[in-house]
């Protein structure tokens, strides 16, 4: 690993009034749209009535869920309202899509190409309404069908909204630490020789510790479980973080420091203007993994220590054997994780707006 600790001197040749432009480590591509940039339009164009009957394909899983949850007497003692509802609004919602999408060739080749699995999701959903709550096949309580698990968001909101917002306040407290204190760390690493020196051994050896492996310590020595939880999901956000970040810094390209000095630059310019700037693909890569394992440790943090969260929810409806509020709360989590992941990629994009067309 390469590590830059050159100091600048300024360039007394330079004529007044020069202005330093920040150096990029973004390819130029002379003026000529990339070859994957180009692939983003679509190569042909999707006639009218193929997409017309594609539409209808994607909906007609749903539509057959829709049938026989509303046709098919039940075996089970349940309210099939929610589950109803729910499939009204998939249906409602992937109608609107198809029509919002007709009006752009390229959304019309995304829409397409995804009818095939929201036709299988449909099927898939009314093949398990059949074996569960139709035919009362599938074991209870092990296997609930989707009309027990979605009454539960009607049942127990109130209680389930409060839970949720706790995780949400716990891991946006502990996952947004860890990213601070991680591209920190990384860029003292990545620019220091001497803190790589010191530092870098502590953050291989700490940093393959599994998280929950603290959690006795955290336990013990802070005041609350919500306390102890922030610290648990921020020491496992940290390492990725941390990790990536000082191997952006450390792999900027010299010419782009080269150029730099030439032009005058200070130090503080070549940290803050060019090789952070390089390592924030690398950043980001850091967050999408520190995301995965800081969920993951919120839920087992909640379920073995916090006074709330949907791992705490998990944890009380296993104990009464009620899997049905498991399921709902694991489809709340999932919501959720891809709800955050959407909005790392969206500031991603955003920030490296530069890279489109260039990374696939």
């Amino acid at each position: 690993m390469k590590f830059i600790t050159t100091s600048s001197k300024n360039n007394s040749g330079l004529q007044e009034g020069t202005k330093l432009s920040t150096i990029s480590a973004a390819p130029q591509s002379g003026g000529q749209t990339p070859a994957a940039a180009r692939s983003l339009s679509p190569g042909h164009k999707v006639p009218n009535k193929k997409y017309f009957l594609w539409s209808l394909f994607s909906l007609s899983g749903f539509a057959v869920a829709e049938i026989i949850s509303l046709s098919v007497p039940d075996s089970q003692d349940v309210v099939d309202t929610v589950y109803q509802l729910t499939l009204a609004g998939l249906i409602a919602l992937y109608l609107g899509t198809a029509a919002f999408s007709f009006f752009d060739e390229a959304r019309r080749v995304k829409f397409i190409g995804r009818a095939p699995f929201r036709f299988a999701m449909g099927i898939v959903l009314a093949v398990w309404d059949l074996l569960s709550t139709k035919f009362d096949i599938l074991p209870l309580p092990f296997f609930p069908g989707p009309s027990k698990i979605t009454s539960v968001f009607l049942d127990e909101y109130e209680f389930l909204l409060s839970n949720t917002g706790y995780s949400l306040r716990l891991f946006s407290a502990g996952f947004l630490s860890g990213v601070i204190l991680g591209v920190g760390t990384g860029i003292l690493i990545g620019w220091f020789s001497r803190v790589y020196y010191w530092l870098f051994p502590i953050l291989k050896i700490t940093g393959v510790i599994p998280a929950v492996a603290w959690m006795p310590f955290a336990l013990t020595i802070f005041p609350t479980s919500f306390i102890a939880g922030v610290f648990l999901i921020a020491i496992c956000a940290w390492f990725p973080v941390a990790f990536m970040t000082a191997q952006g810094m450390a792999g900027t390209q010299k010419i782009y420091f080269e150029v730099a000095k030439t032009l005058g630059a200070k130090q503080s310019y070549l940290l803050f203007h060019v090789a952070l700037p390089n390592a924030i693909p690398q950043i980001f890569t850091g967050i999408s993994t520190a995301n995965g394992l800081a969920f993951t440790t919120l839920v087992v943090s909640e379920m073995m220590g916090a006074k709330g969260g949907l791992g705490y929810y998990i944890n009380w409806a296993k104990t009464w054997s009620s899997y049905y509020k498991v399921y709902a709360a694991i489809i709340i989590m999932a919501v959720l994780f891809s709800l955050i992941m959407k909005v790392i990629s969206l500031i991603q994009s955003r920030l490296l707006i530069w890279q489109r067309g260039l990374v696939k």
